[in-house]
């Protein structure tokens, strides 16, 4: 008898470890030797709770907890794709009459505790890698779940909504990343073997959103002295630029993958026919965002009005004194002004630096002053092409130590955003989760992005020259599947046998600049120790 209750008290515990975390050590006892199953156990909570003046939610708590105790005992596996869009059949809905105990569950502080306004709460194991994940239903989940149970358009329910189309591609996107939602396998993805980089989750294989960067005109406002091209290219008419839509509509259509369209330049607010190809981009389900110069409030203000920008991006190269050396008197304040306008207007904003040999001690101090004036300050490398070749790169010796005072400095400001791939290495070195690198999936050069010029010219990265053709001869679908944009999306075949290569890959600029093979050299910065990969 005694085997037999100890026993019980161990499947209780494994099976409600909130729940017995709650519960006095007497209490828990009477409970063990009363409960006839851990099926009825909720029940009884549910009856005996008042008497024994326990929490009055841990009926509630515990139904969630069994749920999961089974998923994990049960090892349900879940189709990872699908023919068409549909709900995990693992996703359960628990209408709970007490909130914050999803946040229990993931083991919350004493913040959250539970208060009687009602939650719904949703239960289930994800398809890559098996998480089990517990999370409040958002409005956006219910949207979701809804296209996918109905089979509704998206521009329907967009257009019923008074929604924009980008917003509902974008609630799909989250709940098929999270695994809420199970659809056909996205294209963009990496030829390579998951089991031959352990130590890289194997989300970072497979793209969902692919983005087109478009150098819409060459026209500028600044004339910034480490400019990788100041060449004039002959303008699109307005009828080839929206094919280049089209065309991007249809790749991501058959790659089953949303679309996003940064704008840039130059100055992409300077192209004549900017607001119309926005909105052209927004009414085809894009998500729209812009690499540009402070623009006026009137600007910001039509752009959101047409659709919400994901992000603008401007740019900074320093303190003040060096950065209006470098982009022109009185820039830096007003780049300073230009952030305070999209706080106000709610736009997520921004700052990229170019990393020099000149600037590099500046960008610390750099991200103090910007600290709660920017949602997100980052850095590339300097590339030595065009105007850029006359400044000096950072020396490669020093390279490793401003990344790791870097890594250090991200989790004291929350403006400083991860970008470079390889951070990586420092993440590596010590032990942290490995992040998607510069384009989240380490170098995305023809991966999950491409460069289109103002001619209708395509790159793989607009940093240096890559030329993979010109969209208005072929299709971005024949541009991208071709055996030249296989080649930079490969990168260095030194970088092949690394365990951290699908996050990082190095920058294919840099080595560019440093007169590397790109197909087979690797980043000259690279300082991953040998010893502790397989490289």
């Amino acid at each position: 008898m005694q085997d037999y209750t100890q026993d019980k008290n161990q499947l209780l515990s494994r099976a409600f470890p909130g729940c017995r975390r709650l519960i006095p050590e007497d209490i828990w006892r009477q409970l063990v030797a009363t409960a006839e199953s851990a099926d009825d156990f909720a029940d009884l909570l549910g009856n005996r709770a008042a008497g024994l003046e326990l929490e009055p939610y841990l009926d509630e708590l515990a139904r969630m907890e069994f749920y999961i105790f089974n998923l994990a005992t049960e090892n349900i596996s879940v189709q990872e794709y699908s023919e068409t869009l549909s709900v995990n059949p693992t996703l359960q809905l628990f209408d709970n009459s007490w909130n914050n105990l999803a946040c229990l569950i993931n083991g919350a502080s004493e913040d959250s505790a539970p208060e009687k306004t009602g939650e719904l709460v949703m239960i289930w194991r994800h398809p890559v890698g098996g998480r089990i994940k517990a999370k409040k239903v958002e409005n956006e989940d219910l949207l979701a779940m809804k296209i996918a149970l109905e089979e509704l358009s998206v521009h329907a329910v967009a257009k019923e909504g008074g929604i924009h189309v980008a917003a509902v591609e974008s609630a799909l996107i989250r709940a098929l990343d999270e695994g809420v939602l199970i659809g056909p396998e996205p294209l963009i993805r990496r030829d390579w073997k998951p089991a031959l980089y352990k130590d890289v989750d194997p989300s970072f294989f497979t793209a969902r959103i692919f983005s087109l960067q478009w150098h819409i005109t060459q026209a500028c406002d600044l004339h910034c002295r480490h400019c990788y091209d100041r060449k004039q290219y002959s303008m699109l008419s307005l009828t080839q630029e929206i094919g280049i839509l089209d065309d991007l509509a249809e790749f991501c259509n058959s790659h089953h993958v949303h679309g996003q369209v940064t704008f840039s330049g130059g100055n992409p607010l300077l192209h004549p026919n900017f607001t119309r190809l926005y909105q052209e981009a927004a009414d085809r389900g894009f998500t729209t965002a812009i690499l540009g110069n402070p623009a006026t409030r009137e600007e910001i203000e039509q752009l959101q009005a047409i659709q919400p920008l994901a992000f603008y991006q401007v740019s900074l190269e320093g303190l003040q004194e060096h950065n209006n050396y470098m982009r022109g008197m009185g820039h830096f304040q007003k780049v300073l002004s230009f952030l305070s306008l999209l706080r106000e207007l709610g736009v997520f904003s921004m700052v990229m630096l170019t990393l020099t040999r000149d600037n590099m001690k500046q960008v610390l101090p750099l991200a103090e002053r910007l600290r709660n004036k920017v949602d997100l300050f980052t850095f590339n490398r300097l590339s030595l092409v065009g105007e850029g070749a006359n400044l000096s790169a950072v020396d490669p010796g020093e390279f490793p130590n401003f990344l790791r005072s870097y890594a250090a400095a991200v989790g004291t400001n929350p403006c400083l955003g991860i970008k470079d791939n390889l951070l990586n290495i420092v993440y590596h070195e010590q032990e942290r989760t490995l992040f998607g690198g510069c384009t989240g999936f380490g170098c995305g050069a023809a991966f999950n992005f491409i460069t289109v010029l103002a001619d209708g010219t395509v790159h793989a990265c607009r940093k240096f020259p890559s030329p993979l053709g010109n969209i208005l001869n072929n299709s971005l679908d024949e541009i991208y599947h071709a055996e030249v944009t296989k080649r930079y999306r490969d990168g260095a075949s030194e970088c092949q046998a690394c365990t951290i290569r699908p996050v990082c890959g190095g920058c294919l600029a840099v080595a560019h600049s440093h007169g590397l093979d790109i197909f087979r050299q690797k980043d000259p910065y690279c300082f991953i120790d040998f010893k502790d990969t397989d490289c």
